[in-house]
């Protein structure tokens, strides 16, 4: 049942109290709940990225989902099949009913940082179904917004967290004011609603590199990346390959530190698909999250902290073979056609020589810096491809 506002537990903090959410011009607000109390920060997180999934649906014509955190996405993705070694590292390769293209979306989203993605607000911009739900239920998740559930995806998710997993269901027609506000300090900020295009084939006219060609799915690529980092807190970095983000970095002062960041989770998405991450020996019934760390800090140079004896049987049925800095490197280097978005200018080509080691192809960004030669110069020394969107994409 629709309602003007909600009335919240508390704010960001227990000490932030009164909390809620209603809508300024007394008509109801275009959510319900259907489970669960939804707090501050759920609805921040579901607001935020239902923007995102709608609009990557709207650009691409496909399903799309998020894994959001602290107002961030840890992942988004469109919903393109899943090859057996993905259906296998996002751990879904059991789930008894075939996968959705909606299923495969969240897979994909949950997938590529499961770490940053523990405890997430999921978005979908379909209905939720039984596929999807099932995914969701075996998750350390804080809650779900769609534009609608199948009766057996709401059973399902009813069922999490001894019933108070929280469900939100969007008008998908609703369309907020042109003008919107805050507050911080008393003080009200206003500014018109960036409602920027991300899927317009002119962002991608202006090519000043010597390669100038990029593949229908690169601008695929590239588009996803460009709505995510319009939904992700600045500075921001999008690493996507094949219709996901695989490496996203966000909030960080610096851009360099952004496009590291977010390198280094698209090399940690990568070597899980190692034949020797893949082939880990884990002790039946280890719980999901200590699989997870113990994935990251194998493939990590701290692998010893899970390899030394006496803590290995913690994790595994026999000590695996380490992972060799050389191994791990030669396995990075056949990772290829990476597209890179970031939501401004590259100030320094050393962020072009940080992406190209993590196998990115293809670059979007805004441009305008007053070392762009030196930004084309390094692309044109790998051979990537650059266009300059003369856009934006600022989120705080």
């Amino acid at each position: 049942m629709a309602q003007k506002e909600l009335q919240l537990k508390y704010g960001c903090n227990p000490n932030q109290k009164p909390s809620r959410i209603y809508m300024e011009n007394g008509e109801e607000l275009p959510i319900e709940v259907l489970g669960g109390r939804p707090g501050y920060i759920n609805f921040l997180d579901a607001l935020n990225s239902w923007q995102l999934v709608k609009e990557l649906k709207a650009a691409t014509g496909l399903p799309a989902a998020a894994s959001f955190k602290h107002v961030s996405p840890a992942g988004a993705a469109v919903g393109l099949p899943l090859s057996d070694t993905l259906a296998k590292i996002y751990f879904v390769d059991d789930i008894k009913v075939p996968l959705s293209p909606i299923a495969c979306a969240y897979a994909r989203a949950r997938g590529a940082d499961r770490m940053s993605s523990y405890g997430d607000f999921i978005a979908l911009s379909d209905t939720c179904d039984e596929a999807t739900a099932l995914i969701i239920k075996r998750e350390v998740s804080d809650g779900i917004i769609a534009p609608g559930y199948t009766e057996e995806a709401l059973q399902i998710l009813r069922e999490k967290r001894k019933g108070t997993y929280n469900i939100i269901q969007v008008d998908p027609s609703y369309k907020p004011a042109p003008i919107e506000r805050k507050q911080v300090f008393g003080i009200t900020f206003e500014q018109g609603r960036n409602e920027v295009k991300l899927d317009d084939p002119a962002l991608f006219e202006n090519i000043p590199t010597a390669n100038k060609d990029f593949t229908p799915e690169a601008k695929r690529d590239l588009i996803i990346a460009l709505i995510t980092l319009k939904y992700t807190q600045s500075n921001s970095v999008c690493y996507v390959k094949d219709g996901q983000a695989i490496g996203i970095g966000a909030g960080q002062q610096s851009r360099i530190h952004c496009t590291r960041l977010a390198g280094n989770k698209a090399d940690i998405w990568w070597l899980r698909q190692n034949p020797k991450v893949m082939a880990l020996p884990f002790v039946p019934g280890i719980r999901r999250a200590d699989r997870d760390n113990t994935i990251d800090v194998y493939i990590s140079d701290d692998y010893m902290d899970v390899l030394a004896d006496g803590e290995w049987q913690k994790f595994f049925t026999e000590k695996p073979e380490p992972l060799s800095r050389e191994e791990k490197q030669a396995w990075i280097q056949k990772n290829t056609a990476v597209s890179l978005g970031s939501d401004a200018f590259f100030p320094f080509g050393d962020n072009v020589e940080r992406a190209h080691k993590s196998g990115v192809q293809y670059i979007a960004q805004a441009g305008g810096s007053v070392r762009d030669d030196h930004v084309i110069m390094t692309c044109d020394k790998y051979g990537i491809a650059m266009a300059f969107t003369g856009v934006r994409l600022f989120h705080h």
